[in-house]
């Protein structure tokens, strides 16, 4: 007999166990839809396995050794600091178990089945799962792709084992003496963070005017700044060329202010952007529009132009998030369902784990003048914030956007510990039609830094206390 022979019915088939695919397929299962969720590596995706969450607990352990070394300044000081990376990487290792195998747990809670192999789409209505020993056909009402993106390989930098993208950078076995990083974007700013802080003497090249061209000069200048304390070289309107593998290490050479020059290290690491994994699913033979960039079209339930598919995730036009995936999956699983849901981006911040931490949300001041909208930008500073000095945590600001006419909350921008955490009081008053009073009349526990954004408002509101306007 052969394998495959008779189809299998599903309502809805996930491509894709990633943050988006998997929290589509939990949702979709909620709504009393039948599931199958086909992944070709591990559950969780790029996110849980090779991105955010290993990324993070990388950035805490460089934290943790350079504030144990550097903190001489409010009395601690310790002799004969060291680094077992080793025992970095299994603890590392043991965040993602931990996590991959809850997410695995929840699609089984709710009666997901999970269908290891690759998917093919045959026409709309049909898919074919490949793995190295057999392929089976599934038939399906609705498919939701998830498949996430890779990173983008350059010109003149081959990966190898010298030549590295993220994934490499997260996986090695020791920290490297030098490291070159090409591309001062989120990915390429949280790294070289994290080997800077772990020792790493790390030369960052940029092509652009400045790192971390998707938020405001003032937000990223801090960033800069800090990044410079901890001997880090950056280079800015910076061209790589290519790259030389020695035995034991890399030189890059690049060109920038019209010179050539060269630069040795360990390793150099890739991280100039990501492309999306539509290639090689049979996407046109189910005649699903995608852009020249292989990003598919899609409308703002996360419908594709083929009615009985939707793509949601990387593979869609907009940033490369989690958390944007993961709402769109919820969105695109409540349509299926016959809900009324519609995207609305407004409301998803962006947010980078360099220090201090950035994190946006809603409109910035530039944007909101582009759009000729009447504003208020109102800052308050982390230096004068009684918990940002008790944490020695004084860089930073939170910055608020609302509309002149009525104080309502439009955007906001926070450079500062916790930024990441902070930027959802923002979201949720965006996302409530919340005004700058409402945000200054909630009472906000103190000292914590979840007051600074209530001095925000305060100072929208022309009624600051702690600063004098």
């Amino acid at each position: 007999m052969v394998v495959g022979d008779f189809p299998i019915e599903t309502d809805t088939i996930v491509i894709g166990a990633g943050p988006g695919g998997y929290v589509a397929a939990i949702r979709a299962a909620q709504l009393g839809q039948k599931v199958t969720i086909v992944e070709k590596a591990s559950v969780g995706g790029v996110c849980l396995n090779v991105g955010c969450i290993p990324s993070k607990a990388l950035i805490t352990a460089g934290h943790k050794y350079h504030d144990m070394k550097n903190a001489g300044n409010i009395g601690i000081t310790a002799d004969h600091v060291k680094v077992d990376f080793s025992k970095v990487q299994e603890w590392k290792a043991s965040v993602v178990n931990r996590l991959t195998g809850g997410v695995e747990a929840l699609l089984k809670g709710n009666k997901v089945d999970i269908v290891r192999g690759e998917a093919y789409f045959v026409d709309g209505n049909t898919v074919r799962v490949m793995d190295e020993k057999s392929s089976q056909t599934y038939k399906f009402q609705h498919a939701i792709i998830a498949t996430g993106s890779r990173p983008i390989e350059i010109p003149g930098f081959k990966y190898s084992e010298r030549v590295i993208d993220s994934t490499g950078a997260l996986g090695l076995k020791e920290i490297p003496e030098k490291l070159v990083v090409i591309g001062g974007g989120y990915i390429g700013s949280e790294l070289g963070t994290a080997y800077a802080n772990l020792g790493t003497k790390v030369t960052i090249l940029e092509g652009g005017d400045e790192i971390l061209g998707g938020f405001e000069k003032q937000m990223s200048a801090l960033v800069k700044r800090n990044l410079k304390k901890k001997g880090v070289e950056i280079v800015t309107k910076a061209m790589a060329k290519g790259v030389k593998e020695t035995d034991n290490g890399v030189v890059v050479s690049y060109e920038a202010k019209g010179e050539e020059k060269t630069v040795e290290a360990d390793y150099v690491l890739v991280t100039v952007g990501r492309r999306p994994n539509t290639d090689e699913m049979g996407l046109e033979q189910a005649g699903v529009e995608m852009t020249d960039r292989g990003i598919i079209k899609i409308d703002k339930q996360c419908r594709t132009n083929v009615p009985s598919i939707f793509a949601i995730g990387d593979v869609v036009e907009g940033p490369p998030l989690a958390h944007k995936a993961s709402y769109e999956g919820k969105i695109a699983a409540e349509a299926i369902s016959g809900q009324a849901a519609e995207i609305d981006y407004l409301g998803i911040p962006a947010v980078v784990f360099v220090e201090p931490e950035l994190a946006s949300v809603g409109y910035t001041e530039k944007e909101a003048k582009e759009e000729g909208l009447e504003i208020i930008a109102a800052k308050f500073p982390f230096a004068a914030n009684g918990r940002a000095l008790s944490l020695n945590e004084t860089d930073g600001f939170v910055k608020l956007i609302t509309r002149k006419e009525d104080g309502l909350v439009i955007g906001g921008q926070i450079a500062g510990a916790n930024a990441s955490d902070m930027i959802s009081e923002i979201g949720l008053a965006i996302e409530a039609g919340m005004t700058a009073e409402d945000i200054a009349m909630t009472i906000h526990a103190h000292p914590t830094l979840g007051e600074i954004t209530m001095e925000a408002a305060e100072v929208a509101l022309g009624t600051p206390i702690h600063i004098v306007k």
